[in-house]
């Protein structure tokens, strides 16, 4: 009975965990070769899906990383708390993180001597990644508004917007927020981080005089989408590429959102959702009406590709929308 529950348990292929989790979905391949925390399931496709088991270990793995262990130790942890089916848990030892109360087993293989590879990089970037979440995750709890701005201004300076948003930023405040979900005490921390975090990044974009697209990109939310932040971020990054855009952080009903296209004339809309149900696909038809076209973007977790119509573009993560959107607007980088 158990096997065949487990066979009709939902599951979620590698781009939804990566939005779900705010990672890369490369980095979630990395995780899989390199630690065993990949999906268990297959489609008849060969495509490999996550399970439900599959994704606790990985949120695991993240909590364990913003309490500051590196991506070894956090791997290990995940697993020793959620074992695999045939693990037998062998080659261990532990370590006390500092302030954290946290036990993590370390992988004894890493003291062996190895030649640096691209996944060793990887892995050193993102050690850097969830040592600055500790500390920011550390300002915010002490509730610290001066070294919150300091911590956010100094990530953003040494990652970049978009990799501190997903690397750093976005993990500490879902971190947050699902700690203090359902309680009023101690939601005040994630409401000073998110405060801080948006004028982080308005300072992080900066002005264009001479912007490489001759039309905007316009980025606004579904009406009813509460989080616009990830917006934020990404009018961030294109801004650092001389890409302009016209932000509507503010979620706009519909007909102002339709008023603001017409008139702004932009070369593309990118529409975020986050959350399913609040995403309207015929809000695309209602934004292009009027003889300036322009290039229809979907982007976030909230969207169902196969309801959008067919000149609408599903994009990836933000960093692959940021790619996309450069290479559409103005032809890659410079």
């Amino acid at each position: 009975m158990g096997s065949a529950s487990s066979e009709r348990e939902p599951t979620l292929p590698v781009a939804s965990v990566a939005r779900r989790l705010g990672v890369a979905p490369s980095t979630l391949r990395t995780w899989d070769r390199r630690y065993g925390l990949g999906p268990s399931r297959h489609t008849d496709g060969r495509h490999r899906r996550y399970g439900s088991s599959d994704i606790g270990r990985l949120e695991v793995m993240q909590r364990a990383l913003l309490r500051g262990a590196s991506t070894a130790e956090a791997a290990r942890y995940a697993l020793e708390q959620m074992p695999r089916a045939g693990s037998d848990g062998r080659g261990r030892v532990r370590v006390e993180v500092p302030e954290s109360g946290l036990v993590l087993p370390v992988a004894s293989e890493l003291a062996a001597a190895a030649p640096e590879t691209a996944e060793d990089d990887a892995d050193r970037r993102y050690d850097v990644a969830s040592r600055l979440a500790r500390r920011l995750s550390t300002a915010a709890l002490a509730m610290d508004v001066g070294a919150v701005q300091r911590m956010l201004a100094d990530t953003i300076a040494e990652l970049g917007a978009l990799p501190a948003w997903t690397g750093v930023i976005e993990p500490v405040l879902s971190a947050l927020g699902a700690r203090w979900r359902g309680v009023s005490a101690g939601a005040e921390v994630e409401y000073l981080l998110a405060e801080c975090v948006f004028a982080a990044l308005v300072r992080a974009t900066p002005v264009l005089d001479r912007p490489r697209n001759q039309r905007p990109v316009l980025l606004g939310c579904v009406p009813e989408e509460r989080d616009s932040m990830p917006m934020y971020a990404l009018a961030a990054s294109l801004a650092g590429r001389r890409v302009g855009a016209q932000l509507f952080g503010v979620p706009l009903p519909a007909e102002v959102l339709a008023v603001a296209v017409r008139r702004s004339a932009p070369a593309a809309v990118v529409l975020w959702a986050n959350r399913t149900g609040v995403a309207d696909p015929r809000l695309f038809a209602r934004v292009s009406r009027g003889r300036q076209r322009s290039r229809m973007f979907a982007c976030g977790p909230g969207w169902d590709v196969a309801t959008l119509p067919d000149k609408v573009e599903l994009l990836g993560d933000l960093p692959e929308a940021a790619d996309r959107i450069e290479h559409v607007l103005v032809g890659g980088r410079r």
